[in-house]
């Protein structure tokens, strides 16, 4: 079940945050409860996406993204993402998660994401690709951008980024059956 209480949560916390720009970390706090663990005992990989979920939130409400959305009848979703999981994390484990924009093209929004244990040791690390809809498919970024008063250019996309979207280029859509 999507943990709905913990969205909630993150709301009242960060209701009266400060503003964040483009590129400023949004840094949450969270637990890994029994009912997110694997039979392995661990943090499992696929809450470990919605765990996520509990940072970008927060994120797009301090940069404004929120309000914007709700006054233009947008919506918003993921349109990629790539993980990489390093370091395990135990039940009841404190986890520091780290959210921010780092860019965008002309189609999609480029969010990092990173999960850190109490030791320093950096557990995961993700890159999300988000699209800003409407009922006529993808708002441009650019818009969006304008839209919660952020005037300037797209920062530069780091080449890692742009890496990972030339091989998604490269992927076939829709994948073969076998």
């Amino acid at each position: 079940m999507y943990p709905f209480v913990r969205l909630f949560k993150e709301g009242l916390i960060f209701r009266n945050a400060s503003a964040l720009e483009i590129g400023q970390d949004h840094v949450s706090y969270h637990i890994c409860w029994p009912w997110d663990l694997d039979m392995w005992w661990e943090l499992n990989n696929g809450r470990t996406l919605t765990i996520y979920d509990l940072g970008r939130i927060p994120l797009a409400i301090r940069g404004g993204l929120i309000g914007a959305m709700k006054k233009n009848g947008w919506g918003l979703t993921v349109a990629g993402s790539s993980v990489r999981y390093r370091r395990r994390v135990r039940a009841f484990a404190k986890i520091e998660m780290r959210s921010r924009i780092v860019t965008w093209d002309k189609r999609f929004i480029y969010i990092e994401q990173s999960m850190w244990r109490g030791d320093g040791e950096c557990t995961s690390h993700a890159l999300f690709r988000t699209a800003v809809t409407d009922k006529s498919g993808i708002v441009p970024p650019d818009r969006v951008a304008a839209a919660v008063g952020h005037t300037d250019p797209a920062p530069e996309m780091p080449g890692w980024i742009a890496a990972w979207i030339d091989a998604e280029a490269e992927r076939p859509w829709p994948p073969e059956k076998h």
